[in-house]
């Protein structure tokens, strides 16, 4: 197992609890986030951007199936990682199962998350790992900073507002709306009052940071998609043959 003496070096949770009903029938005997894009799983694709960038502790939560992801991913050494699971006796919504995963994460302030069903091939993670020394350093400091991308065929609308790197529910002059990613860096203050094992969304709270001007995020151009229907798995497949 290899040690990274990086400053930068924080846990990660990927997440994988969702039922992925769109995805059916696929997913009635195979969690989602194990799905494959060239013969490799898409948390795999994760796990092993995750290693070349020097995270050394991974937690993955899941609920449907969740023993298959245990029996195909183990305890990580194959990646040269460390992974812990945060079970979900069902899913505890994106925020929810964050908070039920923080004791294993462990944070000393921010950790990373990744949605386990976003297939994001040369994932610049180096460079958001980057930010977290800069995020220390602001006196306000951001509770969240989030991988925003230009907005898919299947969400023309986007969901936030950035601009420069500051990111809002409201429309600013010469902000860009842009589709969060699903990949970003959270401070743990941002989940302190939330009630564990109870479902909880993620946008809420960070709208309510948003608000104290507490959000920062940044625009990735590269590849990037949404594996949310059988059709895009297999465009994808097509794409990467």
């Amino acid at each position: 197992m290899s040690v990274s003496n990086s400053p930068n070096s924080i846990p990660c949770l990927l997440l994988a609890a969702g039922r992925g009903e769109r995805m059916r029938p696929l997913t009635d005997e195979l969690p989602k986030p194990l799905l494959t894009i060239k013969n490799k799983s898409l948390l795999a694709w994760h796990l092993e951007a995750l290693s070349a960038a020097d995270v050394e502790n991974v937690v993955i939560n899941h609920a449907w199936l969740g023993n298959k992801i245990e029996e195909a991913l183990g305890n990580g050494s194959q990646f040269d990682l460390n992974i812990t699971y945060s079970p979900e006796i069902s899913a505890l919504e994106t925020a929810g199962g964050i908070r039920k995963a923080l004791p294993l994460l462990n944070p000393s302030d921010y950790f990373l998350v990744i949605n386990g069903d976003v297939f994001s091939p040369n994932l610049p993670l180096q460079g958001l790992l980057d930010q977290v020394s800069a995020l220390r350093s602001m006196p306000n400091q951001p509770l969240a900073h989030l991988l925003m991308v230009p907005n898919p065929n299947q969400h023309p609308e986007g969901d936030f507002y950035l601009k420069d790197s500051k990111v809002t529910n409201e429309p600013l002059d010469g902000a860009e709306k842009l589709t969060f990613s699903g990949i970003g860096l959270y401070h743990q203050e941002l989940f302190k009052d939330l009630e564990l094992n109870v479902p909880s969304k993620l946008a809420p709270l960070l709208r309510v940071a948003m608000a104290k001007n507490r959000v920062s995020g940044e625009k990735y151009a590269g590849p990037w998609h949404d594996v949310g229907t059988p059709q895009r798995l297999q465009e994808l497949n097509a794409a990467h043959e």
